[in-house]
Parts: structure tokens; C-alpha cells; sequence
């Protein structure tokens, strides 16, 4: 089959089921930004795999992740804590590895657990590296240990010399004065953060974090920028808080993510190749909302954050 007969066929597949043409025929074009000090380009789009690993079966989960990496999707977001993530998608990085900005997490606030938890990950991911490891879930650490000399941070650094992680950050869903305080203290790479217009008016991630994760060049990446599954039902496909409420604007959430100033790339879990068109759609025609985009989603923000409340833990 020659490549015009190829396109052609692929153009008529993708009018027949929905799929954008485009999408079935172009790979690689998903924009890309910076991450922060690191100076590495990655796509604004990331993929989540928790949702893969606990909610789908090996093969299709493989197939998704060789579908978004065919398509530029190349952030892939894994952790030994999402079901079997990491062991499916070990059977793509073994084959696959030069293509993906890989990113993994511990969930300790010790050194030496975090060196266990990684060696482990790079097992089961079969590679000898990853790309970043984050102290996962910070709000629900302590802090002042994951800051000690034998504290997970200090974990990852020596994993950073031992050439199993390229970088080292923290993710955190709650409690923002704990990534204030690291941020302060700790001298870290990437910073991972719920970001969305409902849960700003709980939590203030951005106005609290973000400034300060900015002006000391950390790559940020967002995370629940739909508000995190359903009531934590990451089995349901195509579930998200905000669909909970209504027909409520996903594009302009993920818009919302990516117009923050210091934002590289919005990680969002997917169970199905139509969920990753239609997000990489949405990422390759972005514009930053308008001011009366930006009133609206506020109103509407505000809204959805009262009925929500803390649903990831503790604001303070």
C-alpha cells in the first residue's frame, strides 16, 4: 500500500467512525512548552495512567499508550500505585523507551523507602531510567521528615546520582503551605499540582503556589484539571467530577490549565483512544481564555467549588 492509498484510506476510516482525519494521519503535533529548569521540551498534553492501570485491561491499555506516543502524547504520568500502570506500560518503554518524557513517584517521606519504591518502578517499567520522580501526595507527608537528611527528597537525590532519575519534584492535592514550605527549603526540578477553575477557590494553588514555584523556575505540571474521576471511580470510562455536574465546558477547563502562567503540561488520565482525540484536538487548536472566558469560568468556578468543598483532603 503506497502512502497516498494509506492517507486516503485512513481519511475515509476516520469520517466513517468520527475521528478527526487529522488525527488518524498526523503524528507528533502536539505542542510543546519547556518544563521549567530542566530546559526539556514535553508536550502540553500529558498522559495519566492510573485510570489505564486500574480500570482497563493489559491490552488495551498497552495500545492506548502506543497510540498517544504515535500521536506526540510522549509525558506519560505512572506510579507503582496505579493498579498494574506500570507493568503495562513497561511492555511499551522496553520498545519505546527514546520517545517518552517518563515520570514515576514514591509516596514516603523516607530516604530509603523512596530508594526501594523506585528501584522496584524501574524494574517493573523495564528501564534503567526515568525522565522525574516526585515525592507523591505531599499534603499527606511529613513534610519536615521528606525535608530531612534521610528524608525522601534527599532519597531521590541520591537516585539522581545513582542516574535512575534525570529530575526530582513533589506532587500535592492538598494542603498548599506543604509546597510552599519545600519550595522554600528544598531545591526541586518539577512540581506537580491539581489545577482547575473549581478547586482554585478551595485549595489557592494558584495564588499561593505557582508565584513562588515561577519565580524559582520549577517546571509545573497540572493535574486534576477535570476535577479528578467521579467520586474516585476510575473504572467508569469518560467519568470526571466536572461531568458530574452537567454538560459542563471540559475544553475550557483544560484551556483554563494551560492559560496559568508557568504551566507546561496538563496530565490527564484517559481509558479510550476517543478521550485522547479529543484532548489532543483541544490542546492543538488552544488559545488562552478571554477576559469575559475568565469571568465566566469564575462565576462557574465558584459554583462548582461550593458543592465540591476539599474532596482531596485538607486545605489547610
Amino acid at each position: 500500500m503506497n502512502r497516498r492509498h494509506f492517507i486516503k484510506t485512513a481519511v475515509a476510516a476516520g469520517l466513517a467512525t468520527g475521528i478527526d482525519p487529522v488525527m488518524a494521519t498526523a503524528p507528533h503535533s502536539v505542542p510543546k512548552r519547556t518544563l521549567g529548569k530542566t530546559g526539556v521540551q514535553v508536550p502540553m498534553l500529558g498522559l495519566g495512567t492510573v485510570i489505564a492501570g486500574m480500570g482497563i485491561k493489559d491490552k488495551e491499555a498497552i495500545a492506548l499508550y502506543e497510540r498517544a506516543i504515535d500521536l506526540g502524547v510522549t509525558y506519560i504520568d505512572t506510579a507503582p500505585f496505579y493498579g498494574r500502570a506500570q507493568v503495562q506500560l513497561g511492555e511499551v518503554i522496553r520498545r519505546r523507551r527514546k520517545e517518552v518524557f517518563l515520570v514515576t513517584k514514591t509516596r514516603t517521606s523516607q530516604a530509603e523507602e523512596a530508594l526501594k519504591i523506585l528501584e522496584k518502578s524501574l524494574q517493573d517499567l523495564q528501564t534503567e531510567q526515568v525522565d522525574l520522580t516526585y515525592v507523591h501526595s505531599l499534603g499527606q507527608l511529613d513534610v519536615e521528615q521528606v525535608l530531612a537528611r534521610d528524608g525522601s527528597l534527599a532519597g531521590l537525590r541520591q537516585a539522581q546520582e545513582r542516574g535512575w532519575t534525570r529530575y526530582v519534584g513533589f506532587s500535592a492535592h492538598d494542603m498548599p503551605w506543604k509546597a510552599i514550605k519545600v519550595l522554600r527549603e528544598a531545591d526541586v526540578d518539577v512540581v506537580m499540582l491539581p489545577l482547575n477553575f473549581a478547586d482554585r477557590h478551595t485549595y489557592h494553588f494558584e495564588e499561593e503556589v505557582l508565584p513562588l514555584a515561577i519565580e524559582r523556575n520549577v517546571g509545573i505540571a497540572a493535574m486534576k484539571v477535570y476535577g479528578g474521576p467521579r467520586d474516585m471511580q476510575y473504572k467508569t470510562p469518560g467519568s470526571s467530577a466536572l461531568k458530574a455536574h452537567g454538560e459542563h465546558p471540559h475544553e475550557q477547563a483544560l484551556r483554563y490549565a494551560l492559560s496559568l502562567s508557568g504551566v507546561t503540561s496538563a496530565v490527564i488520565g484517559m481509558h479510550r483512544e476517543e478521550e485522547l482525540l479529543e484532548n489532543i484536538k483541544w490542546v492543538r487548536r488552544f488559545t488562552p481564555l478571554t477576559a469575559k472566558e475568565e469571568r465566566g469560568i469564575e462565576s462557574l468556578g465558584r459554583e462548582i467549588g461550593a458543592t465540591w468543598g476539599s474532596h482531596f483532603g485538607p486545605a489547610r
